[in-house]
């Protein structure tokens, strides 16, 4: 389950993937599938994406640059051994702290949906639809 939150705990996008794959390849479909409503066009660029270092890649570096949008991703140790010259990564430890929203999110529709949290249905249509459906009832408990 691959899902972007925005900093007020609403889900912006949801996708459902295989667990054999890791989550940062799924990282550029959904960064390519928000759509926010406003007055005009959709919004589909935030202005920073706060990640864990498992995205700390230089495909997912260089697709954030090219969007204009601020990457604020920890350096991953176990990837980077060894420093790298040239330009220094952004990463900004107070705005960091906003990503606790994201592991809040996750923790409410584990705990309030059990369901989902051990994924019972085979397929990929009705689950998607489960988790709609609970993302739908804590957005309305948030407004």
């Amino acid at each position: 389950m691959h899902v972007c939150v925005s900093c007020e705990g609403f889900p912006l996008t949801i996708q459902i993937a295989s667990g054999k794959e890791h989550d940062s390849q799924h990282f550029i479909e959904i960064m390519e599938s928000i759509r926010v409503k406003t007055d005009g066009r959709p919004s589909t660029r935030p202005s920073e994406v706060l990640a864990d270092s498992a995205y700390d890649n230089v495909v997912i570096r260089k697709y954030l640059r090219s969007r204009a949008i601020k990457s604020n991703i920890p350096i991953n140790i176990r990837i980077r051994k060894n420093r790298k010259k040239g330009r220094p990564t952004r990463f900004e430890y107070e705005s960091y702290h906003k990503r606790g929203t994201i592991e809040r999110f996750f923790a409410w529709l584990k705990m309030a949906f059990r369901k989902i949290a051990s994924r019972y249905e085979r397929l990929n249509v009705v689950f998607k639809g489960l988790i709609e459906i609970a993302c739908f009832m804590l957005c309305w408990e948030k407004v």
